[in-house]
């Protein structure tokens, strides 16, 4: 069992959830997260996004979080490698981190390992 978490655009959600459904892969979650790596915001002062103070130089991103059997690890890879990109690559366009799983439990059923995703 893997956890894929990918870091993207905001612009680019809607297509990279159409791409993972059109791959069979249908339970994700996401949320608004704000950060910065290479690609940084050069505002000095604060500025408001969706109604929110944010600090200069943390960029709205979204956080999808796929929690997978192996045999879909590079499937769920691939599909947001082929929606997220900007064209042929930007700096900006988000990360990919793939991390073990140890133990995953179902609360409603108490099934647990690969039955439980």
């Amino acid at each position: 069992m893997q956890l894929i978490t990918a870091i993207i655009q905001p612009d680019k959600l809607d297509d990279v959830r159409e791409e993972l459904v059109a791959a069979g892969i249908t339970r994700i979650t996401t949320s608004r997260v704000t950060g910065h790596g290479q690609h940084q915001d050069h505002l000095d002062s604060e500025r408001l996004y969706r109604g929110q103070k944010v600090m200069p130089n943390l960029i709205p991103k979204v956080r999808i979080d796929i929690a997978c059997n192996d045999e879909f690890v590079d499937i769920a890879i691939d599909a947001i490698l082929r929606s997220a990109k900007h064209g042929e690559g930007r700096i900006g366009d988000g990360k990919i981190f793939v991390t073990d799983i140890k133990r995953c439990i179902r609360i409603r059923t108490e099934e647990s390992g690969c039955e439980a995703i």
